[in-house]
């Protein structure tokens, strides 16, 4: 499933029309027999079974029919009064109860394998989720949320539908095809096969032509679904913005101009289906006339009975269900593609930063953080950091500051390795970050970002999000250092109460402090703190200051800073002005130096709030 063609591009396109259905059919095929689940693959059994015995049933149906046609025809030939026999009445019985037992097995088929159809959306969905989760910070920045989701859910529900009438259908039907033919050739000469083969032969060749021609106009209704899921979320995420100001018509229209075009596309959509729902019955018609129309002049010579007459119709009535299916399968699963090809994408997108082969946990002893001649450019014509190394000791704090720009939030993601770097390297307690496993450094580093993002459930599920196995009274414990606490015992629903999508029922402060309590909570060794009161007034800056400053000590802490007033005790400032160091020391030590940091202390300390600052010691 992962892998549609070999192709070392961190962002392959792939089109459906290059993509072999039998392989798809293939590769899905793990999913509709599940390793390790006997329980899906006894139904998956059960559920053959079943289709095959609705198959047997309804080649031989045709069979009761004819019997029955033909003993009352010879009863109607009698010239004296008669009482229906026992025969006609038997064959007409067993006509129903074998149409009954058809749509019995049918039925049964597809209860049983609903939960194989359905575990396979699950287990795909959840391999797609977990990919998304693998791919590097770059990917998610240029995300687009809606069309993204827009991509998942059609193509979770083009999955269960090949799966279903690929995997489980397609085998059987040609098996009642064969039978069909079989039975023609057998009872009434090979000139019957031959007109049914020319009929299913054309009929497929239309299915697959017309086919063809939806595909592109499926893919531009899928694009215009994109869109307008694209433009609905962005439009809701932004919905205090558009208030700010006055827009709701303005998006409306935005909205309705994608809309439209997904409603040319869908009317194109389904009037394709109407042509080739005709162009199928018209060539099947033809097919059953002429076929019938031999059989009637089998019957005026003799060669034929009455009930073979009903008998080719019967058959055929009934081979126009397995032809509509193929016909069917083949358009569902080329319509599936289009549906699957960019969650192909997806799964084919290779994760820009990825752990080297045999790559070891980190092993954080003292905590020691060193740059050694950093570079990283996330455009190679714009570089971001330029030969930037410096060390923070274990349990010292060191701040970087400087004007916007500078890169002070790249080095915070470059030592989380969101990003590989350009040239140099970053090493804790000696150990290169780009040779241990992703997952063991980030869980020896605590963040509180400068922008707050919660989950949409409860409070409390935001601060334990720090340790989800956390005891109750640890995570109260995390609120109270945080100076959440009081905040939080006063709600209605205390701990309980939800938070709003991306938090927006808090205030950025509030959100702030719950960030504060997550990392308390987590209780890393090395604490990155980018720009962690920036959302907080002064009062209140200053209380949750002393937090921090209890949760950095004997703890490796990377300050980022843009009020000075924060990081006056920090063992080492760092001044980045365009990705270089341009000065470095303790407050005092740059202040003395009267440089750029001792611009930056002035500008802030005239400040008419005296709250925004504090006098050096």
């Amino acid at each position: 499933m992962r892998r549609l063609k070999t192709n070392d591009d961190p962002d392959p396109q792939i089109d459906a029309d290059q993509v072999d259905p039998f392989y798809v059919l293939k590769s899905l095929l793990p999913f509709a027999w599940p390793e390790g689940r006997f329980d899906l693959r006894l139904r998956v059994v059960l559920a053959f079974a079943a289709l095959i015995l609705a198959k047997i049933v309804t080649v031989s149906v045709p069979f009761a029919y004819k019997g029955a046609v033909n003993a009352l025809d010879a009863l109607y030939g009698q010239s004296e009064i008669v009482v229906l026999g026992l025969v006609p009445i038997m064959l007409i019985i067993a006509y129903g109860m074998g149409r009954i037992m058809m749509i019995a097995f049918n039925a049964l088929r597809d209860g049983l394998f609903i939960s194989v159809g359905q575990n396979a959306v699950r287990a795909l969905s959840v391999e797609t989720f977990r990919h998304l989760h693998t791919l590097s910070l770059r990917f998610h920045l240029e995300r687009r949320t809606g069309e993204l989701n827009r991509v998942v859910s059609r193509a979770s529900t083009a999955i269960e539908l090949i799966i279903r009438m690929g995997v489980l259908n397609f085998l059987p039907t040609m098996l009642e095809l064969m039978l069909v033919f079989s039975i023609f050739g057998y009872m009434f000469g090979w000139a019957y096969v031959l007109v049914l083969a020319v009929t299913v032969l054309v009929y497929l060749y239309f299915t697959k032509i017309a086919s063809d021609w939806r595909i592109g106009i499926r893919r531009d209704m899928n694009q215009s679904d994109n869109e307008a899921g694209s433009k609905a979320v962005d439009s809701l995420l932004n919905y205090e913005t558009i208030k700010y100001f006055g827009n709701e018509e303005l998006e409306a229209k935005r909205y309705d101009k994608v809309m439209s075009g997904y409603e040319r596309a869908a009317i194109r959509t389904y009037t394709s289906l109407g042509v080739l729902n005709a162009g199928q019955a018209a060539i099947f018609t033809i097919g059953l006339t002429i076929a019938m129309l031999m059989a009637a002049f089998g019957v005026v010579d003799k060669t034929l009975t009455l009930g073979d007459f009903v008998m080719v119709n019967a058959l055929l009535i009934q081979l126009q269900i397995p032809l509509n299916f193929l016909g069917m399968v083949y358009r569902e699963i080329r319509q599936g593609l289009v549906d699957l090809e960019n969650m192909f994408t997806l799964l084919d997108r290779y994760p820009e930063v990825t752990d080297e082969p045999g790559s070891k946990p980190l092993v954080v002893t003292d905590g020691e953080i060193k740059f050694e001649g950093v570079k990283f450019a996330y455009d190679p014509a714009r570089p971001i950091l330029k030969d930037v190394s410096f060390r923070v000791p274990a349990g010292k704090m060191t701040a970087i500051v400087g004007p916007s720009g500078a890169g002070k939030s790249t080095l915070s993601r470059a030592l989380f390795r969101f990003y590989d770097l350009s040239s140099g390297r970053i090493l804790i307690d000696g150990q290169d970050i780009s040779k241990v496993t992703q997952k063991s450094l980030r869980a020896v580093i605590g963040m509180v970002p400068q922008d707050t993002v919660l989950f949409n459930e409860s409070i409390y599920y935001n601060i334990a999000y720090g340790r989800p196995d956390a005891k109750r009274e640890d995570v109260i414990e995390a609120a109270k250092m945080a100076q959440i606490d009081g905040f939080i015992r006063d709600l209605p629903e205390g701990y309980n109460t939800m938070v709003g999508e991306r938090g927006l029922k808090l205030s950025g402060g509030e959100k702030q402090r719950v960030a504060i309590a997550r990392t308390i909570l987590k209780a890393p060794p090395i604490l990155m703190l980018d720009e962690a009161t920036s959302a907080l007034d002064s009062y209140t800056e200053k209380e949750i200051q002393g937090a921090l400053d209890q949760v950095a000590r004997e703890r490796t802490t990377l300050v980022i800073a843009h009020r000075l007033s924060t990081v006056t005790h920090a063992d080492e400032i760092l001044v980045l002005e365009s990705g270089v160091i341009v000065e470095r020391g303790t407050h005092d030590e740059l202040v003395a130096s009267n440089g750029v940091y001792a611009g930056l202390w002035q500008q802030q300390r005239s400040l008419k709030d005296s709250d925004d600052v504090r006098e050096p010691a």
